[in-house]
């Protein structure tokens, strides 16, 4: 039963990688993107739970007034997009810090009303044109760099070394759509 666990909780992750970079194929490239990851496998299944129980938990409390992104790293969660009014911001913060296995929550959530469809297209333009770039650059691994875009603000999460997070910076700096990066790293030295 809990093999069965684990590999639905795997499939649902594949679904959710939009953060991650790149998967080449369902089976090779779920691989070699595990392989490559600083993470721990366990971690790694951990962040794809809470990211979907948040997103849940969220989307129960609030069916309308609300759009946000949760994005877990080493069990370090970023919050991203809209709330109508800070009592909704400060009680999704609260729902997402009572998802079990999280340490530590940033709230990037913006008050104002929420983003269109067509900001959404965009924002994931954005990070597919800031991913693209990060396969010319040596200085760091792709795999080791998750983005997310956010109303033209790229966040960068990851376990990288300072070296490998100023790089990321400063390719994502001069990519066009973007008016502000956010480092949200982990740093390993």
């Amino acid at each position: 039963m809990r093999t069965l666990f684990l590999m639905a909780l795997l499939g649902a992750a594949l679904v959710n990688l939009g953060g991650c970079f790149p998967l080449v194929a369902v089976g090779m490239g779920t691989g070699a993107l595990l392989a490559d990851d600083r993470r721990t496998t366990a971690t790694y299944l951990m962040d794809e739970e809470i990211e979907l129980k948040a997103s849940g938990r969220i989307h129960d409390a609030y069916k309308e007034g609300v759009h946000v992104n949760v994005t877990s790293f080493n069990r370090r969660v970023l919050l991203t997009g809209e709330t109508v009014d800070a009592s909704m911001r400060t009680k999704v913060e609260q729902i997402v810090k009572e998802v079990p296995n999280v340490r530590e929550v940033q709230n990037e959530i913006a008050v104002s009303g929420v983003s269109t469809i067509m900001a959404r297209s965009g924002d994931s333009y954005v990070s597919t044109k800031v991913k693209a770039r990060f396969l010319d650059d040596r200085r760091f691994s792709a795999n080791h760099v998750k983005v997310v875009t956010e109303a033209h603000t790229v966040f960068l999460m990851g376990l990288v070394k300072h070296e490998e997070g100023d790089a990321a910076a400063d390719v994502v700096s001069k990519t066009s759509g973007v008016d502000k990066v956010v480092k949200v790293f982990e740093y390993t030295n």
